[in-house]
């Protein structure tokens, strides 16, 4: 397949390519040929970049992959349905990551306190992270989030649960950005038979 890939020359785009090609897809830089012709979009940029790239996608008619966070979620899903093309989301593209989220959803319900710690490089543009978020959203009890920017770091999150006499730590660590490809070839695998508007999650395609 024909693919776009916005931010081709960034932490993660530029892992991709290889994994791409390797996986039998022809990468095109998106920034330069646009998303016309393909058969999808792939974007990791930055959040003041993403939208506008989705949106030049829709008006080709092409699904995308996002994996920039720190967007508005609810105006691409509005435009995608209006456009009538598939897209898809993930805070997180790496499989632990997705299990630490499903964890701490189980342990939520059983204890009674909870703060999550997320830890990134330092150029990372939102704080909280989409995961730290996400992970929040699904546990439902509005937990304390702290964040750390720091050189050496990568993406780590744990949660931190608290019970009469215990504690309970979730932790995910992502040490290299390795890990994202294979949630996003299956992301990109999937996308163009998913509902017309936005779809949020890898544990939706799990």
């Amino acid at each position: 397949m024909r693919v776009a890939l916005y931010g081709a020359g960034g932490k993660v785009g530029s892992l991709l390519v290889p994994a791409l090609e390797a996986a039998g897809h022809d990468v095109v830089d998106a920034r330069a040929s646009g998303p016309s012709g393909c058969g999808a979009a792939i974007d990791f940029t930055r959040p003041d970049a993403v939208v506008a790239n989705v949106h030049a996608c829709l008006a080709a008619g092409v699904p995308v992959v996002v994996g920039t966070t720190g967007f508005d979620l609810d105006e691409l899903d509005r435009a995608a349905r209006a456009a009538g093309i598939p897209c898809f989301h993930a805070p997180n593209f790496a499989l632990g990551a997705v299990l630490m989220m499903r964890f701490a959803e189980e342990a939520a319900r059983t204890f009674p306190r909870a703060e999550i710690v997320e830890l990134h490089f330092e150029g990372k543009r939102d704080a909280p992270s989409g995961t730290a978020k996400a992970t929040a959203a699904r546990m439902g009890t509005n937990p304390v989030i702290h964040s750390v920017r720091l050189p050496g770091l990568v993406a780590h999150q744990e949660v931190i649960f608290g019970g009469r006499g215990e504690t309970l730590t979730i932790r995910h660590d992502t040490t290299s950005r390795e890990a994202f490809v294979p949630g996003v070839l299956l992301a990109l695998e999937r996308v163009r038979d998913l509902p017309a508007g936005l779809t949020v999650g890898l544990e939706e395609l799990l």
